[in-house]
């Protein structure tokens, strides 16, 4: 690994000097392990520690297989779904490999006694497989991580229609918390000039993810002037929505939990901004039971901010806890589009209020590849920016799992893989200049 990393280093490396090197026989990464997956048994879910789950392993170079790429990672980030496969919720990851496994002789590699996680990366190309064109060794790149077969016309109109389609580093193999990944090379994309590799490394699966919801005609297709309710607008995933937003003339309502994720929201541009602590919405009356009162309450809230206007789309996350209010406050026509539910997968919400107003919910997921560029062209071009807060090192990834499972962080959580320090990576330093005080927000909170 160290002869890759001073190829990577060095100014005047070539294509030709980087497909000449030595592959290594094995590499770190981060992994969880077959024989724990019923470690957690028993435990409540906010007591499940991926310190306890995640491990930094020794392991085989996977081989390469045709249209795939084999990509050094300097940087990887830690997303919800990294948290999910540390704690084996909802299922073990185990279950998608042994699918996946099942798919064909190639496939196979994947179904292994240990599960490489991540998904997001920033590197450089090291080996392409047969049929790769577009790409080739020295080139600087990020992945998105969808996995897609295509050999079903299901797939050819929107990728993320594909029976096969997979994330991977969470239903496939050889993520990218790791110093080496394994790609499909329609995976790749260029990574942005002016941002380091753990900059570059973050925005990758939730840039993407809000892009599709929110501005893609796949997801709630945003237009100019539109109200939008952005639950978490601070966070991993809200952040790029609240960007998207201020960048596309509609105006944001951001749905924050504390005052300084309120400032975080206001330095972004952001005007209408709800505490929903310190204003005290409870949703729910018990476990069992909401409470219309407070949706009725939190509309009117709204309302107070947008001129008397209803929301014309709701980003929507948290799921169970949010799900009958977002539902509630959406205006007569309006769009409700879903991607997650990390406070419960099991939504409740009144439906008059849904089909008597001729509301729509939209469901959706990632974002294929074309979504996943002209994200990531956003991020290269200086009009989104990343929302990095804070960098731990490959072997700490345990402990930033942790802290995204318990939510004590703010924005995204870099890895460092083979990048030996912050800061490296940069090949613009004009545009990162100007860009440097958006670029940094989430670090100075």
């Amino acid at each position: 690994m160290k002869e890759i990393l001073d190829a990577i280093l060095a100014p005047d490396t070539t294509a030709a000097d980087f497909a000449a090197l030595k592959l290594p026989e094995s590499y770190r990464a981060v992994t969880v392990h077959k024989d724990e997956q019923e470690m957690f048994a028993g435990v409540d879910s906010r007591d499940k520690d991926p310190r306890k789950s995640l491990h930094i392993d020794d392991v085989p170079v996977p081989e390469l297989g045709p249209g795939e790429a084999l990509v050094a990672v300097m940087a990887s980030s830690v997303n919800y779904n990294s948290v999910w496969t540390s704690i084996f919720e909802p299922v073990s990851t185990f279950g998608f490999l042994e699918r996946y496994g099942k798919l064909s002789p190639l496939t196979k590699r994947h179904d292994l006694p240990y599960h490489i996680i991540g998904s997001d990366l920033a590197g450089v190309v090291l080996r392409t497989g047969p049929g790769v064109n577009a790409w080739k060794p020295g080139d600087e790149v990020v992945a998105h991580c969808l996995s897609v077969e295509l050999e079903s016309a299901d797939g050819h109109n929107d990728t993320m229609l594909d029976p096969e389609q997979r994330i991977w580093g969470f239903e496939t193999n050889f993520g990218g918390l790791a110093e080496i990944a394994l790609v499909k090379s329609n995976q790749l994309m260029p990574k942005p000039r002016h941002l380091s590799w753990e900059e570059a490394a973050a925005p990758g699966l939730v840039n993407s993810t809000a892009y599709r919801q929110l501005v893609s005609r796949n997801g709630a297709g945003m237009k100019q002037g539109d109200n939008v309710l952005i639950w978490g607008a601070s966070g991993g995933l809200g952040s790029y929505a609240t960007q998207f937003a201020l960048a596309g003339g509609a105006n944001p309502i951001c749905v924050v939990s504390s005052d300084a994720k309120a400032d975080i929201c206001r330095a972004m541009g952001a005007e209408a901004i709800i505490d929903r602590n310190a204003e005290g919405y409870k949703f729910w009356k018990d476990e069992n039971t909401q409470d219309p009162r407070e949706w009725k309450r939190f509309g009117k809230r709204i309302r107070e901010l947008t001129g008397g206007e209803d929301v014309d789309i709701v980003f929507e996350h948290p799921g169970r806890e949010t799900f009958g209010a977002s539902v509630y406050v959406t205006r007569k026509g309006g769009t409700i589009v879903t991607c997650a539910s990390t406070s419960g997968y099991m939504h409740q919400y009144d439906n008059r209020y849904l089909w008597m107003s001729l509301k729509r919910i939209v469901g959706s997921h990632f974002a294929n590849y074309r979504e996943a560029w002209e994200a990531n062209r956003l991020i290269a071009k200086g009009k989104i920016h990343p929302t990095l807060s804070k960098t731990y090192t490959l072997e700490e990834t345990g402990q930033a799992a942790y802290d995204v499972h318990r939510n004590l962080h703010q924005g995204k959580v870099g890895v460092l893989a083979l990048a030996p320090r912050e800061g490296m990576g940069v090949r613009d330093q004009e545009m990162r200049e100007k860009h440097l005080p958006a670029i940094n927000r989430f670090r100075n909170v």
